[in-house]
């Protein structure tokens, strides 16, 4: 596929915007031609998970912050923000199902009931769940709800590796709370939760262990075509790698492999197959992620969101799709993504505090060259 990748693009802010921070962050960001970034608002301190509500209010978990917001549009203005809750434990999953608002805490999921008509005066939050582990190492949960209508759940290891009993799954529940059941096996660390709209089947990225070097192991893509299937940690890690401590007297072929090795260390963690109408049909059902970015690294990578290409539902090759917040120094730290009515892509970013959206608009005719 020939693509011309631009070093500068255009950076159209959404009125009443415009601060210098946000804007700085995109400054450098790279796309394929045709694409723009945007920033939607840069006043959602450590925005990590979002779900998009029926009337386009985008919900943002945190992590650090303890905070959930609703990022309200209005027209002919920027959105505004209100605090949905506070004070909460590592708010980072938020998931929207009919009218309701879920959010995963470490140890607990809440649910505020029809929060759209009552952003004006927030609903006390019932508890759905309330047995989940207190560990905080990994202790952040993800949620997403599948097409099955079932509320899915990320329960990482409380570790770098080990082996301990329910931990390092992945679950679903009735939307209530019930029927409790894991679902995916052997996953240290996953963030990141998506359905391949064809089939039906449920794909997610697992964060690869620490102190191996900078090199190994993969970060993964994975996909469960079954329930009850072992991704390997912490006996086996990318798919090819025995742990040198539990691995001991295991084989990687007892497990199942990474559908698609990442690059060491760049933290994938949101990610998505995508169904808009925007983007040219090249990008339809390919996937998206948002790689988060390397902590304990000599060099640093990721700080970027990569594109699985698929064809025929299976992974063809890994590349790039935008990036430039890792220069001499971090700029930003992509964590969800998330595709609106239009089609165009939401980007959060823990680091800078903000929404970005990515969107495409037809090349004016003849070539282009990057000089």
């Amino acid at each position: 596929m020939n693509r011309v990748l631009l070093s500068l693009i255009s950076i159209v802010l959404v009125p009443s915007l415009g601060h210098t921070q946000a804007n700085s962050a995109l400054a450098d960001i790279t796309l394929p031609e045709g694409f723009s970034i945007e920033v939607l608002t840069d006043e959602v301190p450590g925005a990590r998970s979002i779900a998009l509500g029926d009337r386009g209010t985008l919900f943002v978990g945190t992590m650090g912050d303890g905070r959930v917001y609703a990022v309200v549009p209005r027209e002919n203005a920027g959105p505004s923000i209100v605090t949905i809750a506070e004070q909460l434990k590592m708010p980072n999953g938020i998931a929207f199902h009919e009218g309701d608002l879920y959010v995963a805490e470490t140890t607990r999921i809440i649910r505020f009931r029809n929060i759209e008509d009552r952003l004006d005066d927030i609903p006390a939050y019932e508890v759905i769940l309330d047995s989940l582990p207190p560990e905080s190492h990994h202790g952040w949960r993800y949620i997403a709800f599948g097409p099955d209508g079932k509320l899915y759940l990320t329960i990482g290891a409380p570790c770098n590796v080990c082996d301990k009993e329910g931990y390092g799954e992945i679950v679903r529940m009735n939307a209530d709370g019930s029927e409790f059941e894991t679902v995916a096996f052997g996953v240290r660390n996953s963030v990141g939760l998506t359905w391949d709209p064809g089939d039906g089947d449920l794909w997610f990225t697992d964060n690869g262990r620490d102190m191996m070097g900078d090199d190994i192991p993969a970060g993964e893509v994975n996909h469960a075509s079954d329930v009850g299937m072992h991704f390997g940690f912490p006996y086996c890690h990318g798919g090819d790698i025995l742990d040198p401590e539990f691995g001991q007297g295991r084989d990687c072929a007892d497990y199942t492999p990474p559908a698609q090795k990442l690059n060491a260390h760049v933290a994938p963690l949101g990610l998505l197959f995508y169904d808009g109408s925007m983007f040219p049909e090249e990008y339809r059902r390919q996937i998206f992620i948002a790689e988060h970015g390397s902590w304990n690294r000599s060099t640093k990578i990721g700080y970027r969101i990569s594109i699985v290409r698929m064809k025929n539902g299976q992974p063809q090759a890994y590349d790039v799709f935008a990036s430039g917040w890792l220069k001499e120094e971090v700029s930003g730290r992509p964590v969800d993504l998330l595709v609106l009515a239009d089609g165009s892509m939401v980007v959060s970013d823990d680091m800078a505090g903000s929404l970005y959206r990515i969107i495409y608009t037809e090349p004016l005719s003849g070539d282009l060259t990057v000089h």
